[in-house]
């Protein structure tokens, strides 16, 4: 526990050579993790991560240091590294700090690590029961359950001194199909800022056990996907990848404060179609990639950042703010104590629209229906993407046709958002964990099924 008393004495000392502006961050972590491998336990593990970070501000630029010494003697000796990088020795600046408590939407029933292994071990081999009975062809599945329990305190000297739980817990399962040549992989990952009460009341783990492996299972059998510029039907749920990747990180004030962004300069502008309306919302309770305030102490927000097609807002942590003169939106979060925060995505989606997804389907001639999205690469200074579809159909005449593989994505986000032409109503959040300079963080991705009047779709020239 960090006392007030060892973040004042710290952050005094580290504004003495002339910062204007000093945070802690102290955190306690607690995560376990338990795997099933062909029915067999692979792996068993208890982690904890335990330190604290110091950054000293300047204008705008910072420095930043961390610790997994959280004494009295730690912490100033890290405070001294600090105003030590910073400049020569100034004089005294006395902090004092506020108590508070973050409110809390997020209550937990019953924390991960207070559960016995055989109970996780008795839910694992249930799913890997339900995937490998679903089809002779799957010969492979893997399935975890992991959870984490974080206490985070942070401090500023501007008067802060607010304390955060965070409890997440998450299943991941794969099934592999083959047919001793070539092999398919299906995927399930569902997640949220729950306790263990989320994988015994919150979701099937068996259904998601046979969806996985029906996806596997089908693209076994599928054909190559041709390729060429056509209509695309995008899936709900983590088909948001691609506004994610694409058009989200461009909207962090990481990539806008310093100009590398396709969207600088374009608040009030239309980027989108007008039906497209995308939010970045980290008060959505119990979600995966929500959170009570971020990791710079600001409490968490819904974000409008396009609304009917116009842009509204960026992502903005404090230095961002500083850099931009523009107000902070809750959006500061870090991988842990050993990673400078910086702004990320929370739960980002497109919203949902009011087309329905057969009729999305009926009137789109001849297309691609991509089902479910894979992994991708973008670059967020011109959102040039580039992203695998792991599972997908043609549309022959507005209907679902025969399933394809090896169909890519290929495209702008910017040129996307203007080809938007179709929103549904199905709207479903995914689970993921997204990098970027701040180390990996739980975020959401999301929306329903919206169809893409045109786009480069990569696959196998002549494919059937």
């Amino acid at each position: 526990m960090l006392s007030k008393l060892s973040a004042e004495l710290a952050l005094a000392e580290s504004l003495r050579s002339g910062g204007d502006f000093a945070e802690l961050f102290y955190e306690d972590t607690r995560s376990s993790s338990i795997t099933l491998m062909d029915g067999k336990t692979d792996k068993a593990s208890l982690s904890r991560i335990h330190g604290a970070g110091l950054r000293v501000y300047f204008g705008v630029q910072s420095v930043y240091v961390h610790t997994c010494d959280t004494s009295l003697e730690g912490l100033m000796k890290l405070a001294r590294e600090a105003a030590d990088a910073v400049g020569q020795t100034k004089g005294e600046h006395p902090v004092r700090l506020i108590r508070s408590v973050a409110a809390n939407i997020h209550p937990i029933t019953l924390q991960p690590l207070d559960v016995a292994g055989a109970k996780k071990q008795a839910l694992l081999h249930g799913i890997y029961q339900a995937a490998k009975d679903y089809s002779p062809d799957i010969k492979q599945v893997t399935a975890s359950l992991t959870g984490r329990e974080t206490e985070v305190t942070i401090a500023n000297s501007e008067g802060l001194f607010v304390g955060d739980t965070r409890t997440y817990s998450r299943a991941m399962i794969s099934a592999v199909a083959s047919d001793g040549t070539e092999n398919q992989t299906g995927s399930s990952n569902p997640g949220a800022m729950k306790g263990f009460e989320f994988f015994t009341d919150c979701v099937d783990l068996e259904a998601e056990a046979r969806d996985a492996a029906r996806c596997a299972a089908t693209m076994l059998h599928a054909s190559d996907c041709p390729a060429g510029v056509m209509p695309v039907v995008i899936g709900n749920g983590f088909g948001g990848v691609i506004f994610h990747e694409a058009c989200g990180h461009a909207l962090e004030a990481t990539s806008v404060a310093l100009g590398n962004s396709e969207f600088c300069g374009k608040l009030g502008q239309e980027v989108a179609t007008p039906i497209v309306t995308a939010i970045d919302d980290g008060t959505l309770a119990g979600e995966w990639g929500s959170i009570n305030i971020d990791d710079e102490g600001t409490p968490t927000t819904k974000l409008t950042l396009i609304e009917n097609g116009v842009l509204k807002n960026y992502m903005i942590d404090r230095m961002g703010s500083r850099r931009m003169r523009m107000p902070m939106t809750g959006s500061s979060r870090r991988q842990d104590y050993t990673f400078a925060p910086t702004s990320r995505m929370r739960n980002t989606y497109i919203a949902a629209g009011t087309d329905e997804e057969e009729e999305i389907i009926r009137t789109c001639g001849d297309g691609l229906y991509a089902a479910q999205m894979g992994g991708g690469s973008v670059n967020p200074s011109t959102g040039e993407f580039n992203f695998s579809v792991r599972e997908g159909y043609l549309i022959r005449d507005g209907k679902i046709a025969e399933p394809v593989r090896g169909a890519t994505l290929i495209g702008r986000g910017s040129e996307i958002l203007k080809r938007i032409d179709r929103v549904g109503k199905n709207l479903k959040l995914a689970q993921g964990v997204c990098g970027s300079l701040s180390g990996s963080v739980n975020t959401n991705v999301g929306q329903p099924t919206i169809r893409v009047t045109a786009i480069t779709v990569g696959g196998r020239k002549g494919g059937k």
